[in-house]
């Protein structure tokens, strides 16, 4: 029986590996792909054997192998024989003078099996192919269904179990990478593993807000062509312009867009017909009609913005054609919109490569809209960052402050805090609040916010978080500070946790992840072992749980709290 199950184990770990290309990193033999760095800022004229005297002979780094990535370029691959290897040279590399070329050195991905990426190349292909002929089969509403809502079709307390799980799997991936590479305190990361069902920290159950249905504040549709008569429509595209189409489908049947969104969207999509002017076509860059920003409130505010890419139009007939938004929504068809905010969005540029020169004009309505939370009310202007969900932000929030833990002795500090959130719905529960965040418009509402709603412990402070943390931690007069960040998908910038990690005073950290896969660089780094990089005792996650803020898709939130180690191993030794 036994060697029935280590055969079974043999063939299920090789048909692993031929699905993962980076299996090979896992084998005991030596491989120079598992310590690799990436040198940049090399001179113009160089050997690549002087190069290798430099490292081995004149610093004794001990490089394995040197690799140019390609002919003639400005930029190579050094190989070691271990992590420690691979740090040393980092920090020697990073910032010499070689040839009078400033050096620059950095951690680089390992590069995948050849074979095996093939295959899975392959094998991606064909499913791509296949996908695409049933996407063929399908209606033009099921495909934005599938698209926007693949989950639509699943019983939600199945979408639970199915998120409750794949947050699980991450979590459990997390903490293999802090073992791998963070090398702290193994026996505390693997003592943590075994109370907890091969996991670095208790994942609670998840949580969701009652409401499943129509739960989105917030939508960005796109004005282009679809239909049997590829007429003007206001919805979503049915699938990438790489996949070779621009065409819209309609947003009538999707069950997260709230009814005030959808007629808004028919009743704006008859003033566009009506007008001379054609929706812009991704393909050849003509056209004007390119995009609509809906956002909503529990009280039924309605906010527009209205974007269209000017071509060549005379700043007069831009102006005529605000009237003329203003006038149909105010007087005309558009009044039963029952719109109360109106913008007008010039956007000139995708936003992607340069800098954008968008411009927003206030044509009707207030300048912004009011949503409450937790008892308090918000104001939402058009650019500042807001929970797409109401509803299960309460519900995101609610954990996050129970995870805290505040008291009367902490000071919080709300790191990307958007119009203050977070930081005003904690401000009772602790000292005192200091919010950051780059966007100065939010930075105002977050001011407006904590005003409204008669909070005076509360501070906010424009700016990079990178840029200005250090200054904003030395303001806290608590001799706690507790962090949360609710970053960008993304993650966190490396200044700013490097930051973080060495902010004496910072006991605990609450990151909120909307993509936990990406943030799984971050919370290694902070797990880290202390080093001239990373200063500061390493930052751990000791629980987690997930929150369902977008029902009917893949997508979930994440809240982990993170201690310092020795705060965390003497909890441990508490508990047990």
């Amino acid at each position: 029986m036994g060697d029935t199950n280590t055969e079974a184990k043999e063939t299920a770990n090789t048909a692993g590996n031929e699905k993962n290309p980076y299996a090979y990193l896992e084998r005991e033999d030596f491989t120079s792909e598992k310590y690799k760095i990436e040198v940049r800022g090399l001179p113009k004229y160089y050997g690549i054997g002087e190069f290798k005297k430099l490292l081995n002979e004149k610093f004794d780094l001990q490089s394995c192998k040197v690799k140019p990535p390609r002919k003639g370029s400005g930029w190579l691959y050094v190989c070691f024989r271990s992590e420690e290897c691979r740090q040393r040279a980092i920090n020697t590399i990073n910032g010499i003078l070689w040839k009078n070329s400033k050096l620059t050195a950095q951690v680089a991905k390992p590069a995948p099996d050849p074979f095996v990426k093939r295959k899975l190349e392959e094998e991606t292909a064909s499913k791509r192919l296949k996908n695409n002929e049933e996407d063929q089969d399908r209606s033009p509403m099921e495909r934005i269904k599938f698209s926007t809502t693949p989950l639509w079709n699943m019983p939600y307390a199945s979408q639970l179990e199915f998120k409750q799980n794949e947050m699980r799997s991450i979590l459990m991936k997390i903490g293999q990478q802090i073992l791998k590479e963070s090398k702290i305190s193994t026996d505390w990361i693997n003592s943590q593993r075994k109370l907890h069902n091969g996991l670095p920290c208790e994942l609670q159950d998840i949580l969701s807000a009652d409401v499943t249905e129509a739960y989105r504040n917030k939508c960005e549709f796109t004005i282009g062509k679809g239909g049997e008569q590829n007429e003007i429509m206001i919805g979503f595209r049915l699938s990438s312009y790489a996949s070779g189409s621009t065409a819209v489908g309609p947003i009538d049947d999707l069950c997260h867009i709230p009814q005030n969104m959808k007629t808004a969207m028919k009743i704006l999509e008859t003033f566009i017909r009506k007008s001379d002017l054609e929706p812009f076509n991704p393909v050849d860059h003509s056209g004007y009609w390119r995009q609509v920003t809906a956002r909503t409130t529990r009280a039924d505010h309605l906010m527009l913005i209205v974007g269209i890419h000017p071509q060549d139009l005379s700043s007069d007939e831009l102006e005529k054609l605000r009237s003329q938004l203003r006038t149909f929504f105010e007087m005309g068809e558009g009044a039963d919109a029952r719109v109360t905010s109106l913008y007008f969005q010039t956007i000139d540029k995708k936003g992607i490569g340069g800098e954008s020169s968008d411009t927003l004009y206030h044509i009707s309505g207030t300048e912004y809209i009011e949503e409450t939370l937790l008892g308090m009310k918000f104001r939402v202007s058009p650019q500042a960052f807001f929970q797409v969900n109401t509803l299960g932000a309460e519900v995101l929030y609610k954990a996050a402050i129970d995870l805290a833990g505040p008291t009367a002795d902490t000071a919080l500090l709300d790191v990307c805090c958007g119009t203050g959130t977070i930081g005003l719905c904690f401000s009772k529960h602790c000292g005192e609040v200091l919010g950051i965040e780059v966007i100065a418009d939010a930075i105002k509402d977050a001011k407006e916010n904590a005003i409204k709603n008669g909070v005076t412990n509360c501070e906010f402070f424009v700016g990079r978080a990178e840029d200005i943390l250090s200054p904003v931690i030395q303001r806290a007069t608590r001799s706690n500070i507790t962090a949360v960040v609710d970053p960008p998908r993304a993650g966190l910038h490396q200044k700013a946790l490097l930051t973080l990690r060495k902010a004496k005073k910072l006991s605990r950290l609450v990151y909120i992840s909307c993509d936990p896969r990406a943030a799984t660089r971050n919370l290694v780094d902070l797990a880290r072992p202390s080093s001239k990089q990373y200063l500061g005792e390493p930052l751990v996650p000791v629980k987690a749980i997930a929150v369902d803020m977008f029902p009917h898709t893949k997508h979930c939130e994440l809240i982990l709290c993170l201690e310092r180690l020795s705060q965390a191993m003497k909890s441990n030794e508490r508990m047990t």
